[in-house]
């Protein structure tokens, strides 16, 4: 395990012209070090995979819910793989594939499993305020089932909805971003707690706002795009995003 430093970084400017070396860093640790990409995306492939199986054999889409609950539970988790990978490459240190995982496993008894604990509350907090949104715009409706009656969200209280729980929903996706974006590469490279972490990360992209809006942005489009094909283009984003994400962290530290 590579040694860490003491305490929080201090992150300078971000610019576009970050966000363009990062990238071009992502694509060729994706080349140096495929099958650490092939594993994160892999396990994130089927997961997809069988919760949408469950879904369209049971025909019950509540399964999806379980599966947004359940990945950030392991979602950290696969990145830590990519950041280490790209953190060695970085420092000229030789791949070992068992002492990669054994860095990833190690997270498990530190400080990663409290972001996670505080991305799920996120989360069933979200479903609950959006439970409240349905209720408020569609709780009133004849009775219809929601899952094979799509029309329902065409009427009027049917598209509100759809605004108002996008833009709740949006937010809700940007304070988790704005909070671990570089908090989550932050604990792997820095002897740092989570909660000091998540201050420093959400204080970096408050500061930088409209490049690292952007960058979300960029990871959430290309994310929802590559899962259509069966999930299958996730194996090309995830390395490359995940990669990346790591090299945008360490170029936004200021020097």
């Amino acid at each position: 395990m590579l040694p860490k430093q003491l305490g929080a970084p201090e992150f300078g400017a971000i610019g576009f012209s970050d966000m363009k070396t990062a990238l071009l860093k992502g694509w060729r640790d994706m080349r140096l070090a495929p099958a650490y990409g092939l594993i994160v995306a892999g396990i994130c492939v089927v997961f997809g995979l069988l919760m949408a199986w469950i879904t369209y054999s049971t025909g019950q889409s509540y399964w999806l819910v379980f599966a947004a609950v359940g990945f950030p539970l392991f979602g950290p988790f696969t990145a830590i793989a990519l950041y280490e990978a790209s953190h060695r490459l970085e420092q000229g240190e030789p791949l070992n594939m068992r002492e990669i995982f054994t860095v990833v496993f190690f997270q498990a008894r530190r400080q990663l499993p409290s972001i996670c604990v505080i991305i799920l509350m996120v989360f069933l907090f979200w479903f609950f305020i959006a439970h409240m949104i349905f209720a408020l715009f569609l709780g009133l409706s004849t009775m219809t089932n929601v899952s094979s009656s799509f029309e329902v969200y065409l009427t009027g209280n049917g598209l509100t909805m759809l605004a108002v729980g996008s833009a709740v929903g949006a937010l809700f996706s940007l304070l988790l971003f704005m909070i671990t974006v570089f908090a989550l590469p932050m604990l792997l490279d820095r002897e740092v707690d989570f909660v000091t972490a998540m201050i420093t990360s959400f204080a970096a992209v408050q500061n930088n706002f409209f490049p690292m809006v952007i960058w979300g942005a960029l990871i959430a489009g290309f994310t929802f795009v590559a899962m259509i094909p069966g999930f299958l283009g996730l194996f090309l984003v995830l390395p490359l995003f995940g990669h990346a994400s790591w090299h945008l962290y360490r170029l936004a530290i200021a020097q």
